[in-house]
């Protein structure tokens, strides 16, 4: 498995010439630097430790280049791309595409994960060389706190491979070229001891969120390390990594989320701007993404409609997660009691749902949003500027909202604000009360943290203070009660998919039909609402060996035999 990853020696001479990221050890053309002189240097070092930083993931869209999210790999979306790596990705040929430029939640990750660890191995081993700063007062190079970091990072990286594929080969320290480096995978439990590890020393390194000012967003904190050992803690904890339902295994996760729960952070008045904020008492760590045009971007080519000024807007949630919004009064839409009209199925919708989906006939930039058709006297048919299904409009009539606030438009140069959140409040809320609810049942503590955020939703609270909870639950019917605020709270965050697979739920959420909603303009002005099912394109497959992604086989090849492939993928 020689060269199987980014080797640290390679990563080190290279990071000055890649075009494509912030060159952070800038230098005369032509002049080269010495590893010995940059970690000489404090000034370079802290350059050298802050290039880490262009090794993690900091955007929603990643599946294929710039057209794919995760969103779209699970219930929550479908892509109104038709072309090949999407429709492979959709039936689980997650092989066919994994060695180009699609798929990068696959193969991208896998290396982006090992060039940073890469970097974050040699800054700890040589972090103790660099000298004091000249300027004691404003250290250039903090050695506590970029050791912190460093292994914040690491521990990130891990998780995210870890998550995706179970155990991996552990590199933790310095390779040379010539070495060889046939590293078999270790366990998901030892990988996952690692990280822990990591963490426990970082937490003692890393400064509170009063140390950082809004220049170090993106820099973990205390708070940052803590939630990261919460979110660990859960997958470890979830049906996937513990098959034998190890109860100490969800208390473990309770604990750590509880941590997080004493005051540092708080749920902010509103929901519906929770990614296009600079500031917020529920972040815990995010990566701003400035004000950059839209043209180009993620916002134009990806979430905007075409008749509203973007170029394909193929983010398209499904019926499937819009039937998931319960009405404003708590009450889920199966409810014969909730007051849902199929035939009005926007009208009352609790308010997350107006947050986070753009459907028929809203009102939008000073018009309405048009997904109808509709066929004259001569059968001639016609249809609204935000639909056409002989272009590549949606598939299923919904647009997101929560990547294309109203404000963002391309007429006049407009720019876009949207933060990747690495870890906010609400998310601790909702792992503290699913690991809580499986240690030891739907005590008042788990009753609460779901009050809490349908209460913030703007759910109404009804005659017993539930926000539409149902009284008395048992674990499973809580279980599928936290489940479900999951999929509404944290929507369209990077969240559903890997929870469908921790969960080993994807029989019950992505082996189903997925479906649009047909939307028909009457003569008299007035719509006739029918949901139907996608055509076959868009349908999506499930086996139990996508709990895992395939090792890439590029990696496999290299290996020599070592690295072995996860079960159902050889």
């Amino acid at each position: 498995m020689k060269n199987y990853k980014i080797l640290t020696a390679i990563v080190l001479f290279t990071l000055f010439s890649i075009s494509c990221k912030k060159d952070y050890l800038e230098r005369t053309p032509g002049v080269a630097i010495s590893e010995d002189e940059i970690f000489a240097d404090p000034a370079l070092a802290a350059r050298f430790a802050d290039n880490a930083y262009n090794y993690v993931i900091t955007k929603y869209v990643r599946f294929n280049d710039h057209r794919g999210t995760t969103s779209q790999a699970s219930d929550e979306a479908v892509s109104g791309n038709s072309e090949g790596s999407v429709t492979s990705l959709n039936r689980g040929l997650y092989h066919d595409h994994s060695n180009g430029p699609s798929l990068n939640d696959i193969y991208g990750v896998w290396k982006l994960m090992y060039a940073g660890i890469a970097i974050h191995n040699k800054m700890l081993a040589r972090i103790s060389e660099v000298p004091p700063s000249p300027n004691a007062s404003v250290p250039i190079f903090n050695p506590t706190r970029v050791e912190g970091e460093m292994r914040f990072l690491r521990a990130l990286s891990y998780f995210e491979l870890t998550k995706r594929f179970g155990g991996v080969p552990i590199v933790d320290k310095v390779y040379d070229v010539n070495d060889d480096i046939n590293l078999p995978r270790k366990t998901y439990a030892e990988v996952t001891q690692f990280i822990l590890n990591d963490l426990n020393i970082a937490i003692t390194k890393l400064g509170d969120d009063a140390a950082y000012g809004p220049s170090n967003y993106g820099r973990p904190t205390i708070g940052a390390a803590q939630a990261l050992r919460a979110r660990v803690l859960l997958y470890a904890a979830s049906p996937l990594n513990n098959s034998s339902n190890d109860k100490t295994k969800w208390q473990a996760a309770a604990d750590a989320a509880k941590v997080l729960m004493d005051g540092r952070y708080e749920l902010q008045a509103s929901y519906g701007d929770l990614l296009n904020l600079p500031s917020s008492p529920e972040y815990i760590m995010i990566r701003i993404k400035g004000n950059t045009p839209l043209s180009g971007e993620m916002m134009q080519d990806f979430s905007m409609s075409p008749g509203s000024g973007g170029a394909q807007g193929q983010m398209n949630p499904t019926q499937n997660h819009v039937d998931m919004y319960d009405m404003a009064n708590g009450k889920p839409i199966t409810d014969p009691t909730s007051g849902y009209n199929p035939q009005k199925p926007y009208e009352n919708r609790e308010p997350r749902f107006y947050d986070n989906i753009i459907y028929n006939d809203r009102p939008w930039q000073g018009g309405k949003i048009e997904m109808w058709s509709t066929t004259d006297a001569q059968g001639r048919v016609s249809y609204g500027k935000d639909y056409n299904p002989t272009i590549t409009y949606t598939a299923t009539r919904y647009y997101c909202k929560k990547y294309w606030p109203e404000v963002y438009r391309t007429v006049g140069g407009s720019t876009t604000l949207l933060n990747y959140i690495y870890f906010r409040y609400a998310e601790m809320m909702l792992n503290y009360a699913e690991a809580q609810n499986e240690a030891v049942g739907p005590d008042q503590s788990v009753y609460e943290q779901l009050i809490k955020i349908r209460s913030r939703a703007g759910i109404q609270a009804g005659t017993n203070n539930l926000y539409g909870l149902k009284a008395g639950m048992t674990q499973d019917e809580m279980r599928t009660a936290i489940r479900h605020e999951r999929s509404i709270e944290l929507a369209f965050e990077d969240h559903r998919w890997y929870d469908i697979m921790r969960w080993k739920a994807g029989a019950q959420t992505i082996a189903v039909p997925m479906k649009g909603m047909n939307v028909v303009k009457n003569s008299n002005g007035t719509f006739t609402y029918t949901p139907f099912v996608l055509t076959s394109t868009f349908q999506k497959t499930w086996s139990e060996i996508q709990n895992l992604y395939p090792i890439p086989r590029a990696e496999i090849y290299k290996s020599k035999g070592v690295l072995l492939q996860n079960p159902g993928w050889e």
